[in-house]
């Protein structure tokens, strides 16, 4: 492995077996500095393995992982001290105040009182959480509760963040809180490596994406290569009436750049196209010259699910991990209780 300082994160051949089951298959990852880098894959595709054997909380079978320019394997405790670490479910104490659960977090990292006290005050004005940092974390939002949780990951202010499905059951309000939290610490030199289930969430955040199935990498590119290799635009149309289909049919063949494709039970006719704007003009024109009511008409470009589809076979479901595929208190408890010999 040739270590780079582009790179925060470097794995090479990472193997992990359980028994007969080979979570990690010779996994690879290349991680740029200051970027958000999405890991996308299935239930039980190793991305939650990859990201525990990244963050230390799981040994390797083999293979080479370098984290903020550190050896994994070689010098866990200074590995620690260099990432955080959040996963599905927000690792926060509900019995507790916001302020007082970050000065907690501090001190499990021994920072000692007062230092945990200001770096409380510090990230609270961060995660735009001053107006609520005395009130019980029970009365919080969804997307407060990450946004703490995202904060108490800082505590140490680490070169890579680790975000295991961050926002895995939050509205699309909270989802967008916590998008505008990772987007202002990526802006401030984070580097931000997130499993997500979300293709919107990857496509929103990432400036590159890793898909991973069976524990190996069968992609890495930015979203929107990712999405040219499905194919370009293309143009859809959906008919009133299934009469017509025949007329959409001729009217698309005209433009596309392949051979069109129907839906007989969605009344829609598709296909792709190189010039989309004459394109969709000229379909529009002629379906209206010839009096076809047209329900829907527009241009499509490919996105993630279809990206995912193509390399995996199937589309996405996001849903919850299986207890295996967890990280929650337990883990954030013990990352810092890893930490201590590395920063007492």
């Amino acid at each position: 492995m040739t270590d780079h300082v582009d790179y925060a994160v470097q794995a090479e051949a990472l193997e992990k077996r359980y028994g007969e089951k080979r979570a990690l298959a010779g996994f690879d990852l290349h991680v740029r500095r200051g970027t958000v880098h999405g890991l996308l894959g299935p239930n039980g595709a190793g991305k939650t393995t990859a990201v525990r054997a990244l963050a230390t909380l799981l040994s390797l079978d083999s293979g080479r992982a370098l984290v903020a320019g550190v050896d994994v394997r070689r010098e866990p405790r200074r590995v620690r001290a260099k990432i955080g670490l959040t996963g599905q479910y927000a690792a926060v104490d509900e019995m507790l105040t916001g302020r007082q659960n970050l000065e907690m977090f501090g001190r499990l990292f021994h920072l000692g009182g007062g230092r945990a006290r200001r770096r409380a005050v510090e990230l609270l004005a961060q995660f735009d959480l001053v107006d609520a940092a005395d009130n019980g974390v029970d009365t919080y939002s969804g997307g407060m509760r990450r946004r703490l949780d995202l904060a108490a990951s800082m505590i140490l202010a680490p070169d890579v963040l680790f975000l295991d499905e961050p926002t895995t059951g939050l509205d699309p309000r909270g989802r967008g809180e916590v998008w505008v939290a990772i987007r202002e610490l990526v802006a401030g030199g984070t580097t931000v490596l997130l499993t997500t289930q979300y293709l919107e969430e990857a496509d929103r955040l990432a400036s590159r994406v890793t898909v991973i199935d069976q524990g190996r990498a069968i992609a890495d590119d930015t979203p929107d290569e990712l999405k040219n290799t499905v194919g370009g635009d293309r143009i859809e149309v959906v008919v009133s009436d299934a009469a017509d289909l025949d007329t959409a049919l001729r009217a698309v063949s005209r433009v596309a750049a392949n051979v069109p494709q129907t839906d007989p039970a969605e009344r829609r006719v598709h296909a792709a196209v190189t010039d989309r704007v004459a394109a969709l003009t000229d379909v529009a024109r002629t379906l209206q010259d010839a009096g076809v009511a047209v329900e829907d008409i527009g241009l499509r470009r490919p996105s993630l699910d279809d990206v995912f589809l193509r390399l995996t076979g199937h589309r996405t479901e996001p849903a919850e991990q299986a207890a295996a595929e967890k990280t929650g208190t337990a883990e954030k408890t013990a990352a810092a209780e890893k930490t201590e010999e590395s920063v007492a």
